[in-house]
C-alpha cells in the first residue's frame, strides 16, 4: 500500500502531520522515537545475552558458579545516556545440596 503512493499524496500527508503535531514539536518527537528504539535494541540484546549466559550456567557445575564473584550489572540504553541506565536485579540463587 505504502509503495503505491503518488508524490503529492505524501506531501498532503506530511502537511496532514506538520499540520496536526506543528513544526516545532516535529523534532523532538523524532529524537524520543530514536531513543525508543535504541532502548529496545539494547533491552532485546540483553535478554539474548541474558538467555545465553541462562543456558550456559546451566551446563556449568554449580560449584564453579559458588567461586566466582557476582558483579552488579546495568543495562545501558543508549551510548553516552547514563540518565536512564538502571540496575538489573536478580533472584538470589542458593545451590541445594
Amino acid at each position: 500500500m505504502i509503495g503505491n503512493l503518488k508524490p503529492l499524496e505524501i506531501l498532503l500527508i506530511i502537511a496532514v502531520i506538520v499540520l496536526l503535531f506543528g513544526a516545532k514539536k516535529l523534532p523532538e518527537m523524532a529524537r524520543s522515537l530514536g531513543k525508543s528504539a535504541r532502548i529496545l535494541k539494547s533491552e532485546a540484546k540483553a535478554m539474548k545475552k541474558d538467555g545465553e549466559a541462562d543456558d550456559a550456567a546451566t551446563a556449568a557445575p554449580a560449584a564453579d558458579q559458588a567461586q566466582q564473584p557476582v558483579a552488579p550489572r546495568t543495562i545501558q540504553a543508549a551510548p553516552g545516556d547514563v540518565t536512564s541506565s538502571r540496575p538489573v536485579s536478580e533472584p538470589n540463587r542458593t545451590t541445594q545440596g
